[in-house]
This record gives C-alpha cells, sequence and structure tokens, in this order.
C-alpha cells in the first residue's frame, strides 16, 4: 500500500517517530492514522523495556507550585546524557511528573508511577515515561520527589 506524505507528517507530528517507522506503522495499519499511533506506541513501549537497564547518570531536578502557592512539589527524574536532559520532551516529562505528585501525593515512587495520569486517565505515569523514552531513545528513571502542603 502506498501512504502519502501528508499522513506521514501527520503521524510523525503526533508520535514523534521517524519517517520509516511512521511509514511502516502506516503501511501495516493500511492507511488509518488512529491504527498507525497505537502501532507506533506499541513499538516504543517494547523498545523503552529494553533500555531499562541502562545507566542512569544525567538528569533534571525541577519543581511544580499549584496555583494558590498552597502546595507544592520537587522532583528528580534521570537519563543517560545530558544532551537528552536538555531536550523539550525531557524537561516536559519532568515537569509532568512534579505536577502529578502536587496534584495526588504519592508515598513513594512505585506508587506514582501506577498512578493514573493526571492528564490522561487512560494511561498511568509509567506509560508516559515509557512514550518519552521512546521518543529519546535513553532510558528514563524517576528517581525521588518531595511534596509540601502549607500547614501540613
Amino acid at each position: 500500500m502506498s501512504v502519502s506524505i501528508e499522513d506521514i507528517k501527520k503521524l510523525r507530528e503526533t508520535t514523534g517517530a521517524g519517517i520509516a517507522d511512521s511509514r511502516k506503522a502506516l503501511e501495516e495499519a493500511g492507511g488509518d492514522i488512529k491504527k498507525a499511533e497505537e502501532l507506533v506506541k506499541s513499538w516504543g513501549i517494547a523498545a523503552a523495556s529494553k533500555k531499562a537497564d541502562r545507566a542512569v547518570g544525567a538528569g533534571l531536578v525541577d519543581t511544580y507550585i499549584h496555583s494558590g502557592g498552597k502546595v507544592g512539589s520537587m522532583v528528580e527524574v534521570n537519563c543517560e546524557t545530558d544532551f537528552v536532559a536538555k531536550t523539550e520532551e525531557f524537561k516536559n516529562l519532568v515537569r509532568e511528573v512534579a505536577m502529578q505528585v502536587a496534584a495526588m501525593d504519592p508515598k513513594d515512587v512505585k506508587e506514582l508511577l501506577s498512578q493514573d495520569y493526571i492528564r490522561d486517565s487512560a494511561k498511568n505515569v509509567e506509560t508516559l515515561v515509557k512514550e518519552t523514552i521512546a521518543k529519546v531513545g535513553e532510558n528514563i528513571q524517576v528517581k525521588r520527589f518531595m511534596r509540601f502542603e502549607l500547614g501540613v
């Protein structure tokens, strides 16, 4: 099946996949963009599990203060290189994890990763991390976090 350049561009914009992967997914999905998105995501999650044992020596610490200033959080998320730590995808993930901690008050990293993601309850935080691993090509781990609440 032949796929159009426009469809490849659309799929790349929504998934961050490369040209070859986008073309392959569209061909396997018979041109259906939604099915192709699911294929790309599943490939990325499979690739993420292969990277889980790689050392993470770089990363970012970020904070989130909820409007009103009564709740805030600080998180450390690690990746393999400084190069990835400087990407928008990684910075966005760290920010989203900090927001999740402030909103949901998890007790530990394991609980945090298993929580439904606050912006999309169809996936959990661990899936969000794995999707970012698939995009940036490096292992990513939520190392630690702290949540602050005024008066508690």
